[in-house]
């Protein structure tokens, strides 16, 4: 696998730093060498919040992701335009169209629209919108396994939270899906 450089964003408090952490440790679970980068305002839940994560079968030079992301995840709308244009030509963008109602700009990245608050809710867990976004990535580009990522949430959010794994799962192949259907 080539090194994979992903940008997750959108508001504090719609689990982007969750997702980041998840696909990072999951990363370690698959004996991939990873980093992980948070970066937040101090407004914290409402404001802004990214993350970056570097996952490579080879050393990292660098975590930082300027002008080189391989993805980006935005889940609201200042997030679209502050960071589709660090996608490398030929880089995934994933869109929540639950909140963002404006197309991507480039044409030479592959774009995906997923309603992913509405799908979270669709399958009963209104909060997993994250996870949904998280399946759909995962669905489009094999970073780590899907197994190696339910192991991760137990290192993200500890054993209290185990209970909501199930529900999380089905969040996670509900974005698959949700991709797969626009692939198809």
């Amino acid at each position: 696998m080539p090194t994979d450089r992903i940008i997750f964003a959108g508001f504090g408090g719609q689990g982007v730093m969750s997702m980041g952490q998840m696909l990072a440790y999951a990363g370690m679970i698959d004996n991939k060498n990873v980093t992980w980068c948070p970066s937040y305002g101090p407004e914290m839940r409402g404001g802004t919040a990214n993350c970056s994560v570097v996952v490579s079968d080879t050393l990292i030079g660098s975590p930082i992701i300027v002008n080189d992301a391989t993805a980006v995840v935005a889940m609201n709308l200042p997030s679209l335009i502050k960071f589709e244009d660090n996608l490398l030509s030929d880089g995934i963008l994933l869109i929540n169209s639950s909140l963002i109602d404006k197309k991507a700009k480039r044409s030479d990245i592959k774009t995906f629209y997923i309603e992913a608050n509405q799908i979270a809710a669709d399958v009963g867990n209104p909060k997993a919108a994250n996870m949904v976004m998280l399946g759909a990535l995962l669905a489009v580009k094999s970073l780590v396994k899907l197994e190696s990522i339910e192991d991760a949430f137990l290192k993200v959010f500890g054993e209290k939270k185990k209970a909501f794994l199930p529900a999380n799962k089905l969040a996670l192949k509900a974005g698959s899906d949700a991709v797969m259907s626009k692939i198809s």
